[in-house]
């Protein structure tokens, strides 16, 4: 707030003429320097003396000499002017076709499979010289990184998989259910596999994010049940494989087995009833939350989890 209402009155070209009388010590050369009359500089004079109870400049033949006052004013004036002109560069557009950008995404493997290739390709229909660099989720969200600017996104799973960060905003970007993923020779007749059956199967559990912990083992212990799991891959596509010319089981997100499961190869048929779903939330630091160039990340993550018209 302001200490006197009198300061209310002033305008930034007021603040310019301060400056630049300061600096020139001559009304004559503000003139010129801004473009505008000099009974333009000697009004806002006039308000500058007003507004800040002092003389200011006293005009002498060596010209306008400032007073103690306007001595002490001057720098605090250059960081309000130095301010206002970052308030505008921070608020300036990203435009993504000027120069080239490089976007750092913290995300599973169900993000890279499902939503990275529908981005790249949106980036270059547009033509757009933008790059993307991928980082493996972890057991926790990498909160510092989103904090420090080393990370623009995370992209984790939900609800509740990872600890909640207060400083951070999130979104839910997709919600998504789990299906039991067969060799095609192997598939059981019922539609809906019953529990019984499957924790009867052995299991190919896919690890395309790093965790000690996952929910399908979760929902078990509660149903105080537990499945033999007898290979853990590192990727849905080499748990695929691995269950090809087998009867073990392979439980996978829907979107993921509508991806990747050739239907030659591998036939699937409902979870039991109770699995949980899941969603895929995007996370990103408050720091950035007006940032131009992250609000635009998002919006084409956004656009790129939308389900393509078939």
């Amino acid at each position: 707030m302001l200490n006197s209402n009198l300061l209310r009155k002033l305008d930034m070209q007021d603040l310019m003429v301060f400056v630049a009388v300061y600096e020139q010590n001559s009304v004559t050369g503000v003139s010129e320097t801004l473009s505008v009359s000099q009974s333009t500089v000697s009004y806002c004079l006039k308000k500058l003396r007003t507004g800040f109870e002092d003389e200011l400049f006293i005009n002498t033949r060596a010209g306008m000499r400032p007073t103690l006052k306007a001595g002490t004013m001057y720098p605090h004036m250059l960081n309000i002017l130095e301010s206002i002109n970052l308030c505008h560069t921070a608020a300036s557009t990203f435009d993504p076709t000027l120069q080239p950008a490089t976007f750092n995404i913290c995300a599973p493997e169900y993000f890279e499979q499902l939503v990275l290739p529908r981005l790249l390709k949106s980036f270059a229909f547009d033509r757009l010289p933008v790059m993307v660099n991928m980082h493996k989720l972890e057991t926790d969200i990498p909160a510092d990184a989103l904090r420090d600017g080393s990370l623009d996104l995370v992209i984790g799973f939900g609800p509740n998989f990872h600890r909640s960060h207060g400083d951070l905003n999130a979104q839910t970007l997709l919600e998504d259910d789990l299906v039991c993923v067969f060799d095609k020779r192997a598939t059981p007749p019922e539609p809906r596999l019953s529990l019984q059956s499957f924790i009867e199967r052995q299991h190919v559990f896919p690890t395309p994010w790093t965790s000690s912990s996952n929910m399908i083992d979760g929902w078990l212990a509660k149903q105080a049940r537990q499945r033999q799991v007898i290979a853990r891959a590192n990727s849905y596509s080499a748990a695929l494989k691995t269950i090809t010319g087998t009867d073990f089981l392979l439980t996978l997100p829907r979107r993921i087995q509508r991806l990747l499961a050739n239907e030659a190869v591998f036939n699937h048929c409902e979870a039991p009833i109770g699995l949980p779903g899941f969603s895929l939330d995007m996370q990103w630091s408050q720091n950035v939350d007006q940032d131009s160039a992250n609000t635009w990340l998002r919006e084409q993550v956004l656009k790129a989890c939308v389900e393509p018209e078939s």
